[in-house]
């Protein structure tokens, strides 16, 4: 009987919608709406304001909140305690992950974990956007640079450099700027921002640029640097190459920022699952820098 709701209600209060939470939990709405109110009877509060457009928790629908949510994770790591005796890791893992990280360095190393785990299915989204992982049903996220979200877990798989370079020929007809100031003489190729990262006397700034080419892709931007069109910052996994090979020359050394972090991000209700520990720990092997 204390059980009766508690799902229901746990999923009515983060989807702020009846509607929503019966589709998660695969039931019709009116019984989403039955349960609860009988749960609001059963404890004689109201843990819920209900307008036509919104849904939203009242004070001690918050207190409950909490500890209803904490119960239910407990239940989840129960059964993947239990599930984690299986021999062999099974099923779905639905991830998601920046567009071109996800591309050039992520998936080829799924695929690799895939060959090792064939009863593993995986389903990844590849998007520049934040998504939400609990919202969307997914196990996984990889995210780059800082973390604002304390309610996921978080294991870091390696880190970024960002450089700023330019072609041989940019620099033999404009010249190699020595300074920030002087950056505003140039022709900066530009992507979705409209600012570059630095880090200046330990204080990290961010400095606007202007330029000819606005792209919000980072291959062809490393296509018009190597053509001397301009100068460009891009992480290492698009210029490494080229700088390693003279194609790019790295310019503005002592003005660069520090290593972004990459990180994995779960639910705290997933970290014991035997696949989703399983991929994280190939990912940090195969990522970590030596």
């Amino acid at each position: 009987m204390k059980w009766d709701g508690i799902s229901e209600f746990v999923y009515v209060a983060e989807y702020e919608s009846f509607t929503q939470a019966a589709k998660k939990l695969s039931i019709s709405t009116a019984q989403v709406s039955r349960q609860v109110s009988a749960l609001e009877q059963r404890l004689n509060i109201k843990l819920l304001y209900r307008t036509t457009r919104k849904v939203s928790l009242t004070e001690e629908g918050q207190v409950f909140y909490q500890h209803c949510r904490a119960v239910l994770d407990g239940l989840d790591a129960a059964e993947q305690a239990v599930s984690n005796l299986q021999s062999k890791p099974q099923g779905i893992i639905k991830l998601t992950a920046p567009v071109t990280y996800g591309e050039r360095q992520l998936l080829p190393l799924v695929n690799d974990f895939m060959v090792h785990y064939s009863d593993i299915e995986v389903t990844a989204f590849l998007s520049n956007q934040k998504i939400d992982l609990v919202e969307g049903g997914y196990d996984l996220a990889i995210r780059i640079g800082k973390l604002s979200d304390s309610t996921m877990m978080a294991k870091k798989l390696s880190s970024r450099t960002n450089f700023v370079c330019a072609s041989p020929s940019y620099i033999e007809k404009y010249g190699i700027p020595h300074s920030l100031t002087e950056l505003a003489q140039h022709n900066c190729l530009l992507g979705t921002l409209d600012y570059w990262h630095f880090k200046e006397t330990g204080k990290e700034r961010n400095i606007r640029v202007t330029g000819t080419v606005h792209y919000n892709s980072g291959y062809s931007l490393v296509d018009a640097a190597l053509k001397g069109l301009g100068i460009v910052q891009l992480p290492d996994y698009y210029v490494q190459k080229h700088l390693e090979n003279g194609g790019l020359v790295s310019i503005l050394d002592n003005y660069r920022e520090p290593e972004e972090e990459i990180w994995a991000v779960y639910p705290q209700n997933r970290h014991l699952s035997p696949k989703i520990r399983l991929l994280v720990d190939y990912l940090t092997q195969r990522l970590s820098k030596p």
